[in-house]
């Protein structure tokens, strides 16, 4: 009996040992779900993103490869997240939007419920009305006001007695205020009425009349707001104001150059004031297209976390000046210096072009310190099959059962002196704020930062006054708000033999 009691209790712990097992988490790091557990479709797939492709994977122990021993864990740790939003940006480095503060060490990842929606952002189509703002604090109070940057061509707002400079305080009558701007401006109602005001001195003097905007479905920006060849005092200077780094108009782009080119410009002024970012391709090109096409000098390195950078080549870390947008030859000026009007609304490609051209252009900087965006994020979709990466040719391969579409920051860029570290924003080698009211008309030679730039430029000094009485202080944009918010994005394809595990 004793003999048979033992083989008995040896057989329960081999038992017990294979059901343990069964629960471990196999084939590494990736732990999987429990199939009749509640729903964790969107929280599973973002765990796995995240923890593959997360620029700061290692220093977040709720992504850590051995947080959880069992796939038990692993499932209560989803299951206690029922707001996908919510658990995204808990597994987020510090986002700003978990601790509110810009101090945050990643303030700029975000997610989308409808991937599609992300995607065509990222091309440039949204719904929108045209009307470009930025939207001020009331000192001492929680009002705001907004005011018009710039109007898109073709949109509903171009049609409308409203113009850069205008301001609005009431949407539909209802003043705005820290609480209510996003549903007011950004909500689901396609049409609002602003009430128009204008600045006088230090002070915001209401119209007493109203412009009604509607948004429009598939409005598409076409970055490039103003391109011309200014003659000032026999001095070809270029000027462009570029407002989004988007790849479907990079031959419209390279078109302007010509331009520039064919006009025999010797200068250029590149105003970047209320772009937000885009493309680290386009950059690329928009970069070339100043300095030059030798494609064996370093534009820009990547840096991904560790068990990326692990699986990629020194080749395709290293991006170079081109010679070509992929489809037509490059068209350079070939400068050596080139003048840049930045503020605080410039982020990401606008700071990646400045830095990857700093250490070959003396490029100089007018306006105001840049937002500090230095890392760049890649779309993350349900598709493990392609390593998450979203690939419109495979949309058939997406889980149709989840629409989530995210967009982390996955890695940073340095330029090829090895220097990336401008989270503080890049200083102005000029500084000049916009004056709301004085903001000037755009491409104007008297618009007030263009002004300051042909001052450089000529060596004469100007008789306009660059004083400022009330500066455009914006604490946010209708562009921040769009979803792909002040993005930068890699859009050149990446190796497919990425390895989950």
């Amino acid at each position: 009996m004793k003999k048979f009691f033992l083989l008995f209790m040896g057989m329960v712990m081999v038992l017990a040992s294979c059901n343990k097992d069964d629960d471990q988490i196999k084939n590494g790091p990736t732990p999987d779900p429990d199939p009749v557990a509640q729903d964790v479709t969107v929280q599973n797939f973002m765990w796995q993103a995240m923890n593959l492709w997360y620029f700061w994977q290692a220093d977040v122990p709720d992504l850590a490869d051995d947080r959880f021993s069992t796939n038990a864990e692993y499932t209560a740790f989803l299951e206690s997240f029922t707001d996908p939003e919510n658990f995204y940006y808990s597994i987020c480095n510090n986002h700003r939007r978990i601790v509110g503060s810009q101090a945050a060490v990643d303030r700029f990842s975000f997610e989308e419920e409808n991937y599609t929606d992300l995607v065509n952002s990222l091309a440039g189509v949204s719904k929108s009305n045209g009307l470009e703002f930025g939207l001020v604090r009331f000192s001492g109070s929680d009002d705001i006001f907004g005011y018009v940057q710039y109007i898109l061509p073709g949109s509903d707002a171009s049609t409308k007695d409203i113009q850069r400079g205008d301001i609005f305080l009431r949407v539909d009558g209802v003043q705005l205020n820290i609480n209510n701007y996003i549903n007011l401006l950004f909500g689901d109602n396609d049409t609002y009425e602003l009430s128009i005001a204008h600045i006088e001195g230090n002070t915001v003097v209401d119209d007493n009349r109203t412009v009604s905007l509607t948004k429009v479905e598939n409005q598409v920006e076409d970055p490039i707001l103003i391109s011309e060849t200014l003659d000032v005092n026999g001095t070809k200077v270029a000027y462009l104001m570029y407002n989004r780094f988007l790849s479907n108009f990079d031959e419209e782009l390279n078109a302007a150059f010509a331009q520039f080119v064919a006009d025999g410009a010797t200068e250029l002024v590149l105003d970047l004031r209320y772009n937000p970012g885009g493309s680290v391709n386009t950059s690329r090109l928009l970069a070339s297209m100043i300095y030059g096409t030798n494609t064996n000098e370093v534009y820009i390195r990547q840096r991904w976390n560790d068990k990326i950078q692990a699986q990629l080549s020194d080749d395709f870390l290293t991006d170079y000046f081109a010679s070509s947008t992929g489809s037509s030859p490059i068209n350079t000026l070939n400068l050596s210096r080139v003048f840049v009007l930045a503020t605080g609304s410039s982020a990401s490609a606008s700071e990646l072009v400045m830095n990857g051209l700093a250490p070959y252009v003396n490029v100089i900087h007018i306006g105001e310190t840049t937002s500090g965006k230095n890392e760049f994020s890649i779309t993350l979709v349900d598709d493990p099959g392609n390593s998450f990466i979203y690939n419109s040719n495979r949309e058939g391969n997406i889980n149709p059962n989840n629409s989530w579409g995210l967009q982390p920051l996955v890695g940073r860029n340095e330029n090829a002196d090895g220097f990336y570290d401008y989270t503080s924003g890049l200083s102005p080698d000029i500084e000049l704020a916009e004056d709301l009211s004085n903001l000037g008309v755009l491409g104007n030679v008297d618009e007030p930062l263009l002004a300051r730039a042909l001052q450089e430029i000529t060596g004469v000094s100007a008789k306009q006054d660059f004083s400022v009485q009330m500066k455009a202080e914006s604490f946010t944009t209708s562009r921040v708000q769009t979803p792909i918010k002040d993005n930068m994005w890699l859009d050149k394809p990446l190796p497919t033999n990425i390895s989950i595990q």
